[in-house]
């Protein structure tokens, strides 16, 4: 396959399978009164902050701003990458607990198991030991197992940003095992060197050009209906 065919396949994966799905999330699931573990107070403030009232759109708001902007769809971004590379035949899943993919690297022509990360803040402090465990049990179990295997076959794939972008918590990481982000992560696994750049552009152009049909505002809205007619809260 050619980097324009895969360019194609890819940005057409995230309109379907990470927007689309996302747009069919907000509506299916998280405009559902039953899909939320309510804190009365909380939400009664969140309510008068957003509306300057506790009204049934106001406590909809609070509950579905940040379900839908933020975890749902960061949540499942991770997972449908990882899906995908090995839909695409660019890798396989992991066989190797703790690690997510396993791939013939584009560039050194070696096999990698990498663990795959969103973005270059998306570990804490806590996570950098147990990351580290995982990494250090798998390079034992390969010379247990006499596997043509070195540290630089280990790797933390970061899907997006760049190098200087990288956590100091993925840095102590990157001291014992390879983080690979961004641009040189694209290049690796599909063999084209500025596929990243490119894909980046064809999402954007793609975003713009995105017909939303307004699935936000009508989520928010069955969800404050539901919420009008519960008795979990008692409007004046």
């Amino acid at each position: 396959m050619n980097e324009k065919e895969l360019l194609v396949i890819v940005t057409k994966y995230f309109k379907e399978k990470i927007f689309e799905n996302h747009k069919v999330n907000s509506l299916k699931t998280h405009s559902k009164l039953k899909s939320y573990k309510i804190n009365p107070i909380v939400v009664k403030y969140l309510s008068k902050i957003l509306e300057n009232d506790f009204s049934p759109i106001g406590i909809a708001k609070a509950l579905y701003y940040p379900r839908v902007l933020g975890t749902s769809i960061n949540t499942s971004f991770g997972t449908r990458i990882q899906n995908m590379f090995v839909e695409l035949n660019l890798a396989q899943g992991s066989l190797i607990k703790g690690m997510d993919i396993e791939f013939i690297d584009k560039i050194d022509r070696r096999k990698k198991w990498c663990q795959l990360k969103s973005g270059p803040n998306t570990i804490n402090s806590e996570d950098v030991n147990p990351l580290l465990k995982k990494f250090t049990s798998v390079t034992n179990l390969a010379r247990t197992n006499s596997m043509n295997l070195n540290n630089s076959d280990l790797i933390l794939g970061v899907l997006y940003g760049e190098e200087t972008q990288l956590s100091q918590h993925y840095k102590k990481i990157d001291e014992q095992f390879p983080v690979i982000i961004g641009k040189e992560f694209w290049h690796r696994i599909t063999g084209y060197p500025y596929f990243y750049t490119k894909l980046v552009t064809n999402l954007d152009k793609m975003i713009l050009n995105l017909d939303t049909e307004d699935f936000f505002k009508k989520g928010y809205s069955d969800l404050a209906k539901e919420i009008e007619d519960s008795d979990l809260f008692k409007f004046e």
